[in-house]
């Protein structure tokens, strides 16, 4: 599982009210249907830390090293498109047999259209997937197993049914407002050569990273946690909101420094997407992060020492904690240069894409 094991992808969510203490009753009242039950609607409900066929949401099911861990099931019946055509077919061939007409009206092939995709729907076995979801109370944050837009909209709105607490995904607007800035006054990266002037913070931030940790060597001290260093890698994607090629990816070589990068930077292009690795001494952490959508896939925590199974859960659980403290720590540095000299950031950061040297 995820979080208990490997890799995983992230998304970060910050808990607005105080968990209840009948937590677990609530859960149960929400909590994943029977699977005979699953018709045509997508069926989602919670379900135990343990596996995805768990309903019995007690305190031992939706707890485990000291945090509140349980999974989304998400339940629907698909009837692969290649056997619902055949069976089309089937029935289309019966019908012109029957009738002695060659051909079939509009009509009729709607009918039999939704005939068999009610029979076949009716025959179908339920599938279904799961996102785990981590509660941190002590840190008022929620850590879930996703990277998708859908999952994080499924996710928030069984929440909020749960516990009537809307939970606020880790955004730049977000992360803004806690250091009290104003969104409507944020200025941002200036490019050379852009045609962008969308609102695009978490661009500018992945961009500014990247500068950062070339020119400026991407360490950062990290209250009660010690040094950091960020070091990005490829694949990169660039992407720009002004015209022209919207979108381009480096990956082979050394993305970092190929002629590409340099040419996408120079063509006012920001970072979209990128590898990071987070080091503290011989501790790393990495991911995949998507600057547009604030999520996080591939996501590989320190090697634990922990080893029984709820103290090394709760050692990733800690671990994840550290990099949530970290990333803040980097965007509010962004956040503190770009809303301070704006202009002579900008200077540095095209003086930077001019002489970088590509190969």
């Amino acid at each position: 599982m995820p979080f208990e094991r490997g890799t995983f992808p992230l998304v970060m969510f910050k808990l607005t009210g105080d968990i209840p203490d009948n937590a677990a009753e609530l859960f149960s009242k929400f909590k994943a249907g029977r699977l005979e039950d699953v018709k045509d609607e997508v069926q989602v409900g919670w379900t135990g830390c343990n596996h995805l066929l768990e309903t019995n949401m007690d305190e031992e099911n939706i707890q485990l090293g000291g945090f509140m861990f349980v999974n989304i099931r998400i339940a629907k019946k698909k009837v692969p498109s290649s056997q619902m055509k055949a069976d089309i077919k089937i029935e289309e061939l019966a019908h012109i047999r029957a009738s002695g007409y060659p051909e079939i009206s509009r009509k009729k092939k709607r009918e039999i259209r939704e005939d068999v995709m009610e029979r076949l729907m009716g025959e179908a076995t339920p599938q279904f997937n799961g996102v785990q979801v981590v509660i941190d109370q002590n840190d008022n944050t929620i850590y879930l197993g996703a990277s998708s837009v859908a999952i994080s909209d499924t996710f928030t709105a069984l929440f909020n049914d749960t516990f009537s607490i809307a939970p606020i995904q880790m955004v730049p607007e977000e992360l803004m407002a806690e250091e009290k800035i104003l969104s409507s006054s944020y200025v941002g990266l200036n490019l050379p050569n852009s045609e962008d002037d969308e609102f695009t913070p978490g661009r500018d931030f992945l961009t500014w990273l990247w500068h950062y940790s070339e020119e400026e060597g991407g360490e950062i001290d990290v209250k009660n946690y010690g040094r950091f260093a960020v070091m990005p890698e490829g694949p990169l994607t660039f992407a720009s909101e002004g015209q022209g090629a919207f979108e381009s990816v480096v990956r082979k070589g050394n993305p970092l420094n190929s002629a590409e990068a340099k040419t996408a930077l120079s063509t006012g292009k920001k970072l979209k997407k990128a590898s990071l690795i987070f080091a503290r001494a011989d501790e790393l952490w990495s991911c995949s992060f998507d600057a547009d959508g604030f999520s996080f896939s591939g996501m590989k925590l320190p090697e634990g020492e922990e080893m029984d199974h709820a103290s090394r859960f709760a050692e990733r659980v800690n671990n994840l904690h550290i990099f949530k403290e970290v990333f803040k720590a980097y965007f509010k540095k962004f956040m503190d240069e770009v809303n301070g000299n704006n202009q002579s950031l900008n200077e540095n950061i095209a003086k930077w894409i001019e002489t970088r040297k590509s190969l």
